[in-house]
């Protein structure tokens, strides 16, 4: 008979934990705590992505998920054998791109407690406000070169494995295993006959975008000596499991990867491609009856796709401007049917957390592709060197694209957490002082005021 999850209290306020999710915790947490750091990430990756976001411990309102807690594991050893200081912990010190995370999750902390008004509201902020700032801290000081890069990127690929089995198996039997363990449902969720399996993440949207986001490293991962193995075990998984999701958004993501790293012949024309993609867009705008973002409910690669839904999330975010550019807006499900299901990145950003944040989710963007862009320039003639910067742009893209339909609220947002910190680390480590120096010269204040130029810059 299967073990009974252990539960304290009722309802939404009630601790979810399954006796198996206590014994890997335990056990993750002591490997966090006295392995090697160079090791670290492979217990704490595994629980993370294996572990249901429902399984969760409930104290004094406070809502710790497997995730939180493993965080806050992981900051405690670095209290304890590093110190607190993030310039002695992070691969290059703190840059461009560390600020701009950090001021983005400030301000989303901030407007969305002042939105709501609520303490209900402030401790669930403070929350999602240790997950991104802890989980990023942690990633920037266990990613700290080229090894750590591989050696994460092919835990990742063992976690594809896993994940796209399991996924596999929901569409053959139609039982999420993950999903006996609780805080998940054990039965997938279905559209127009098709099984839209998810494994341990909250939705199939989030299965999907991690399998389709992660293609481009293992892409990278096959071209490094003896990793071809675990690489092609990786591009298999990250295959079945956007597939296996059956959502538009994972597979056009998919796509937009293999597109951007078929882009590497034309990797010094790349300014053309920039301004003749925002030229079209531009001429497409003007030419068309509606408006250019309205091409996002024709995307329907599965025939069973809400696209239309996407549209009009961005349709209605933009003309709505005047009403959350401040401090957001908390009543955007009376614009229309069903637009309380915010299933897009940029939108969930500009009603949560207003127009400061999304500029400075865009700004992380920007400044991403700026130093991998400056990096490759100063590295090449290396195209060992270039590859990898190219792959991890590529990687960008997928998330750029699938940003559009889907909003990361479950374990995917440490997929992107983690793409940031190897960026990185990668700079970092094939930087010497001098192009450091070159990766810095643009101070934060001056990429702050000179933003326009930023965002033309994000669609790299």
């Amino acid at each position: 008979m299967e073990p009974e999850n252990i539960r304290f209290g009722g309802g939404a306020t009630s601790t979810l934990l399954h006796p198996l999710v206590a014994l890997g915790m335990a056990l993750a947490i002591v490997l966090i705590l006295c392995l090697p750091r160079k090791y670290v990430m492979t217990p704490l990756l595994l629980a993370i992505f294996t572990i249901p976001l429902g399984q969760v411990v409930v104290l004094g309102g406070a809502h710790f998920t497997m995730a939180r807690i493993l965080i806050l594991a992981g900051l405690a050893r670095l209290l304890i054998s590093r110190g607190s200081s993030p310039r002695g912990v992070f691969a290059g010190g703190l840059n461009t791109i560390d600020r701009a995370f950090l001021l983005w999750a400030v301000f989303f902390l901030a407007i969305f407690s002042l939105q709501e008004m609520e303490i209900q509201a402030l401790i669930k902020s403070l929350g999602s406000f240790l997950d991104a700032v802890g989980g990023y801290i942690l990633m920037r000081a266990l990613i700290r070169d080229r090894e750590d890069v591989q050696r994460t990127i092919k835990v990742f690929a063992a976690l594809c494995v896993l994940l796209g089995t399991s996924m596999i198996i929901e569409q053959i039997i139609h039982l999420n295993v993950f999903g006996m363990l609780g805080g998940i449902p054990s039965m997938p969720a279905e559209r127009d006959g098709r099984i839209r399996s998810q494994a341990a993440l909250q939705v199939y949207l989030t299965a999907g975008a991690f399998g389709a986001t992660l293609l481009p490293l293992f892409v990278w991962l096959w071209t490094e000596g003896k990793s071809k193995v675990v690489a092609g075990l990786g591009i298999v998984g990250a295959t079945a499991m956007t597939l296996t999701s059956n959502s538009s958004t994972p597979q056009a993501a998919y796509v937009g990867g293999i597109v951007a790293i078929c882009f590497w012949p034309a990797r010094k024309q790349m300014r053309i491609f920039r301004w003749g993609l925002v030229i079209t867009l531009l001429g497409l705008h003007l030419w068309m009856n509606g408006p250019v973002w309205a091409l996002i409910g024709h995307l329907d690669l599965t025939g069973s796709s809400s696209s239309y839904h996407r549209f009009m999330l961005v349709d209605n975010c933009i003309r709505h401007f005047t009403d959350w550019w401040l401090l957001g807006y908390k009543y955007y499900d009376r614009w229309g049917f069903d637009m309380w299901d915010l299933s897009n990145q940029y939108v969930a950003y500009a009603l949560r957390g207003g127009l400061a944040t999304l500029v400075m989710f865009l700004l992380i963007i920007s400044r991403s592709f700026g130093r991998l862009g400056t990096a490759r320039k100063v590295v090449e003639g290396n195209s060992n060197q270039e590859w990898l910067f190219w792959c991890l742009g590529s990687a960008m893209v997928s998330h750029i694209v699938i940003y559009f339909g889907v909003n990361y609220f479950d374990q995917m947002q440490f997929v992107w957490y983690a793409l940031l910190a190897i960026i990185s680390a990668a700079v970092a480590g094939a930087a010497s002082p001098a192009v450091s120096q070159s990766l810095e010269a643009v101070t934060f204040h001056t990429v702050i005021s000179s933003h326009e130029t930023e965002f033309l810059e994000a669609v790299k």
